[in-house]
């Protein structure tokens, strides 16, 4: 028997990963086809955007959305595989030769962990760099707009004083985490906090010391606007403290995590938002078990029962449940009311927990 259940576990295995990859090409194709678009709406005005590039900048903003909506794949994908499974008497005749509910979800489970490993270990990573690639290449369609995207500013802002006096800078874009801007507005006030000008940039880097600006235009109260190529301006700004501004956890990959709240926690910062987004990270591979399980207490029922049209409806809703129920332990984790730790889990024990008490209602209560 323990032949058979091994084959039986690789064959059930392989049709869930077979399904949920499935699922993932389709949702990833849907995404590429609606971002690109949106990227053809936004570049038309612009005479230097060719069909290439923004089809690269749409392909690499999609894996970071797409890893988002990565337990609903598996959920979906879990749900194709055991509805198939039953159309096809399949289960029947694994629960005719005695194997039970719980050994062939076995392979399932086991298959959704290491799918949740690697899209920890590997698939974010390469998410938030292509991420960063897709921004590189929005500064540089956009770098070119009018104004240089400056009317499109938001989100970005950043404050500083020294020596001679407050600037306060605006960003429509950050790369590298803060280290480069692009679309920049930036506005000086003197040490008694009087107007002195304001100044747009196409783009910053943030140097030793000092931030670089780029094709900068200076305008002042009393003075012709004035064009510079370069234009440097002194900080005391740290790139941890930038990288805090300008950065958000999504964009870090699950190795920098560590090293970036460390560096938070010593300049002074929350770090709320790095440890929830590192300990969702770690929690991945148990949420995606999680809906395996709420996926088979949804679909095992065999077809000539009926009633699919309802398990299908009550596997998608109790995953949208289980999403709300994340975005409401995330704010209150951002908004420092829970712990990081239990805004991450408590979506993974709550769908495991009731997944497993359904399964368990079903095939022995």
């Amino acid at each position: 028997m323990s032949m058979v259940t091994n084959t039986l576990g690789r064959y059930f295995a392989g049709r869930f990963v077979v399904a949920a990859l499935g699922v993932f090409a389709g949702i990833f194709v849907l995404l590429v086809l609606v971002d690109y678009i949106e990227m053809v709406r936004r570049t038309s005005g612009l005479a230097g955007a060719s069909a290439i590039t923004v089809a690269e900048t749409s392909l690499f903003r999609v894996p970071q959305l797409l890893e988002k909506m990565m337990p609903f794949c598996v959920l979906i994908g879990a749900m194709t595989c055991y509805l198939a499974l039953s159309r096809r008497l399949e289960l029947v005749v694994a629960r005719a030769a005695g194997v039970s509910a719980w050994q062939f979800i076995a392979p399932a489970l086991a298959s959704a962990i290491l799918l949740g490993v690697v899209a920890t270990v590997g698939y974010n990573p390469m998410s938030a760099n292509l991420r960063e690639l897709s921004k590189r290449m929005e500064a540089e369609l956009f770098g070119s707009a009018p104004g240089g995207g400056v009317q499109d500013a938001s989100g970005f802002w950043i404050n500083q004083v020294n020596a001679d006096g407050q600037v306060i800078i605006n960003a429509a874009r950050s790369e590298q985490q803060g280290a480069r801007l692009t679309g920049l507005t930036l506005f000086r006030f003197d040490t008694e906090n009087h107007f002195k000008e304001r100044i747009e940039a196409r783009e910053a880097t943030l140097e030793d010391g000092y931030w670089l600006f780029k094709s900068a235009r200076r305008y002042s109260l009393d003075a012709p606007p004035v064009d510079q190529a370069r234009f440097e301006l002194p900080t005391s700004l740290t790139p941890a403290q930038v990288r805090n501004s300008f950065s958000t956890p999504e964009t870090v990959s699950f190795w920098q995590l560590p090293s970036y709240i460390r560096s938070s926690e010593s300049s002074g910062f929350a770090t709320a938002g790095y440890r929830l987004q590192y300990h969702k990270l770690l929690a991945q591979p148990f949420l995606l078990a999680a809906m395996v399980m709420l996926a088979a207490s949804v679909s095992l029922r065999f077809f000539r029962f009926g009633g699919v049209q309802k398990m299908v409806l009550s596997g998608v809703g109790a995953g949208f449940l289980l999403y709300v129920l994340s975005k409401v332990t995330e704010d209150l984790s951002k908004a420092e009311l829970m712990h990081p730790i239990a805004a991450a889990w408590l979506p993974v024990l709550v769908g495991g927990l009731t997944g497993f008490l359904a399964l368990l209602y079903q095939e022995d209560g």
